[in-house]
């Protein structure tokens, strides 16, 4: 009896134990459903809390066009429909069994600065295009432009400076320093020395003060040798890439002893740079005088030229002339201290007071020749040039040009 009274409480626990786990685990899936929503809800919610904690953040602009809204520092304007590119051009017609090609025409231009002064060197000023008449290899040419020119200078002072004589030292020194003088604000104008080799001592610079330190630094020269002709070569090499007219003012005894290059040669160097015009000055006259006198000739310039005679002088003089009538400057030789500074009063008028002559040559040929130049200066009705001074005398003139050009070659 005991025994099925203890096993029907058993079974009685079991079922409401059952019951219980049941209940349990109905309750458990009711929480967890709000739970699992809780969690959805909050990361929904997440961009809107982003949102507010950075209120300007601004959403993606579209395609086209800026912001929807009127946040944001820049409203970009929306891109309108462009109109459509133009249609290309028609293309000529082609000819059949025409090739295609293109021309150009390159038309060659000369000017020739003109001097006309009278015999002591005072500038004719009030001439006109109608008085001038110019050739070429013997050919009259038509004037295209005529003007007188009174500008600023682009020239370089080449200054022999080599341990010579003391005399003829300090006559280079004189000379550049009057020239220096001559000088205007807006000249450009650069100084080399040369004894054995060049030396540049201030390149174009419209610094009057630093012309006159270059030439204070010429005060210990070294060597006797006087290299002429490759100093002048090189200098001429450096102006033709230079632009516009040049002046080449050049102190110097004329004496070259070096051996690389020969007179033929400078010559056709100088007839070959464009647009530069070469005033000599010959230094040294009064120590030649004294040294032909004394019998001391060969003793004049130094030991590298020792053994020389007066005819090395001469000969030297005639190369001087030779270089300024070829590019139509003009050849001086001061014979006292007091000679320089009007030596280059002379240079400074004719340098700034000149006639420029253009024309298109009738030969137009590119071939690089050497083509002869001639100046006249003519009454307006053809006949003789007279011009009278202020007593009514005749005053004889000088015409003063360069006698030729070297033709541009062309490069095939």
């Amino acid at each position: 009896m005991f025994s099925t009274v203890f096993s029907l409480i058993s079974i009685n626990k079991a079922v409401r134990l059952r019951k219980i786990l049941l209940l349990c685990v109905v309750a458990l899936g009711l929480v967890s459903v709000p739970v699992s929503g809780l969690a959805q809800q909050q990361e929904n919610s997440q961009p809107s809390a982003t949102q507010q904690q950075n209120p300007n953040q601004q959403e993606a602009p579209p395609e086209a066009g800026g912001p929807k809204g009127d946040i944001g520092p820049y409203g970009i304007p929306k891109k309108g429909e462009e109109p459509p590119p133009p249609p290309p051009p028609d293309k000529p017609k082609k000819i059949e069994g025409m090739p295609d090609y293109s021309i150009r025409v390159d038309v060659p231009l000369v000017t020739v600065p003109v001097m006309v002064t009278t015999k002591d060197g005072q500038f004719i000023s009030n001439l006109k295009k109608e008085n001038f008449r110019i050739f070429e290899d013997g050919q009259q040419q038509k004037i295209n432009d005529f003007k007188i020119e009174d500008a600023p200078i682009t020239a370089v002072l080449l200054v022999e400076f080599a341990n010579t004589t003391y005399q003829m030292e300090l006559q280079a020194l004189q000379a550049s320093y009057a020239f220096a003088s001559t000088l205007k604000k807006d000249d450009w104008v650069a100084v080399i020395s040369y004894d054995i080799k060049s030396d540049i001592l201030v390149d174009f610079t419209q610094d009057k003060n630093a012309i006159r330190e270059a030439l204070n630094g010429l005060r210990m020269p070294m060597g006797s040798e006087t290299w002429e002709f490759e100093a002048l070569y090189d200098t001429l090499d450096r102006l033709d890439r230079v632009e516009g007219h040049k002046y080449l003012i050049f102190v110097t005894t004329g004496i070259d002893t070096g051996l690389k290059l020969t007179l033929d040669q400078i010559l056709k160097k100088v007839k070959t740079t464009k647009d530069v015009t070469i005033f000599p000055i010959s230094i040294g006259w009064l120590m030649r005088e004294w040294c032909e006198t004394h019998g001391y000739t060969a003793y004049c310039h130094g030991m590298a030229s020792l053994g020389m005679s007066n005819m090395d002088f001469l000969q030297a003089d005639n190369e001087l002339q030779t270089f300024a009538r070829l590019t139509g400057g003009r050849f001086y030789q001061p014979r006292f201290e007091g000679d320089l500074v009007d030596t280059f009063k002379d240079i400074a008028g004719d340098i700034r007071h000149q006639y420029a002559i253009t024309y298109h040559p009738t030969n137009q040929k590119l071939d690089g020749t050497y083509r002869k130049l001639k100046v006249d200066v003519i009454a307006e009705n053809g006949e003789q040039l007279k011009i009278r001074d202020q007593k009514g005398k005749d005053v004889k003139f000088q015409v003063i040009a360069r006698e030729g050009y070297t033709a541009k070659h062309q490069v095939e």
